[in-house]
């Protein structure tokens, strides 16, 4: 468990939950981040439904306490009238290494994946990129003055964003700016809802990265599958890359779908009353865009490597197809030749007695001269048409 007290641009983390649930312990000007995994969730749970009710007057209702306990769910969004709730899958680690980190792919291949009540009991098959299309998800409450993630039991994400955002406090308390260049504001996250944005954000990155991890891949496999030269026979890892890119397309659609409602929801609050509030609004809604973007961007892509593995398939067959049409002409052709010749060795076989030529000291070689000056025609003439050219 890790607690994150941010009050304006000073973050600081807290050892623990029970001295932050007095009235007055929290800053009247800050929020609360409280992570925890799911684990840690389940053990805790009163705990947390304790300072949720001194800080939010509310605490989650309990479907949504087994939506954030269930570690099947997909991608969603639901709400109250007093909190959200945002369940988003992310990239499953194997090993203990974090899929995402900083948010920068290093371009190494992934062990496989442990077998794990997250995941299915078949190891994925296929390069190790492919056995990274595995998720877990990631559950957020987003209270107007606290953040509540339930996290897998790695912690990945949220080790690597809470490094990053006490980076940007510390930045902040020495007048620099923070690390996080590409986000709308440099600043340490205004609000819950900020801060969730981010870290979705981050998420959304390791699909990026993925991405291109295996377009590189199914480039490999489109080289090997159109060289005429070369004997495919990688089927089954091809055939789990496309369940692996159809899996891929399903997460980021439910992903898609979740942020689209959010920001329905978003439009549908009343406008607020101060330039401030109105000012972070805006901001909201322009991160929520950007995350969606991002997950249709990624969308877009998988929809592309789709096609282009149907298309490397269909041309595949249709060169082996071609190239049996031309051992199939050169065969035609030569049979071709033989046949005159064939006929002429047929009628100097049978069995008359008087056959002409047959008796005469130089009829064999006129014979076998015949069958030579017609067979060289025959090659001649095939090839004035083309028939023994090699195809390139």
């Amino acid at each position: 468990m890790r607690i994150f007290e941010i009050n304006r641009s000073q973050v600081s983390e807290h050892p623990a939950l029970t001295p932050l649930a007095v009235p007055g312990a929290c800053a009247a000007s800050g929020y609360l981040w409280i992570s925890l995994t799911r684990e840690e969730f389940r053990a805790s749970l009163a705990e947390v439904q304790q300072i949720l009710q001194t800080l939010c007057q509310t605490q989650l209702v309990d479907l949504h306490v087994a939506d954030l306990l269930n570690d099947q769910l997909p991608s969603h969004y639901d709400y109250t009238s007093r909190y959200d709730v945002l369940v988003f899958r992310r990239l499953a680690t194997s090993q203990g290494q974090a899929a995402l980190g900083n948010g920068k792919g290093n371009g190494n291949e992934a062990p496989p994946i442990p077998a794990t009540p997250a995941t299915s009991s078949k190891p994925r098959g296929g390069p190790p990129v492919l056995r990274r299309v595995d998720t877990r998800p990631v559950g957020f409450a987003v209270f107007d003055r606290v953040l509540l993630s339930v996290h897998p039991e790695d912690g990945a994400v949220r080790d690597a964003f809470a490094a990053r955002l006490l980076a940007a406090g510390s930045s902040d308390d020495l007048g620099a700016p923070a690390l996080d260049v590409r986000a709308t504001s440099t600043r340490v996250p205004t609000g819950p809802s900020d801060l969730m944005l981010r870290v979705i954000n981050q998420i959304v990155d390791g699909y990026l990265d993925l991405r291109r991890e295996l377009t590189k891949q199914l480039d490999h496999w489109q080289t090997e599958l159109i060289d005429p030269r070369s004997r495919f026979t990688n089927w089954g890892a091809l055939m789990e890359a496309r369940q692996s890119l159809h899996h891929l397309d399903e997460i980021c659609e439910d992903q898609r779908a979740a942020m689209q409602d959010w920001i329905d929801s978003l439009e549908t609050l009343p406008p607020p009353k101060g330039e401030a509030e109105q000012r972070e609004r805006e901001l909201i809604m322009i991160r929520s865009r950007d995350v969606l973007e991002h997950i249709e961007r990624v969308v877009h892509h998988v929809h592309r490597l789709e096609q282009n593995a149907e298309t490397a398939v269909q041309m595949h067959f249709s060169v082996q197809g071609h190239r049996a049409n031309d051992i199939m002409r050169v065969l035609t052709v030569l049979t071709a030749i033989f046949l005159p010749l064939n006929l002429i060795a047929g009628i100097f076989g049978m069995n008359f007695e008087f056959i002409p030529l047959v008796h005469k000291a130089d009829g064999f070689w006129i014979a076998m001269s015949a069958m030579l000056v017609i067979a060289v025609l025959l090659v001649l003439v095939f090839w004035r048409k083309r028939y023994l050219a090699r195809t390139r």
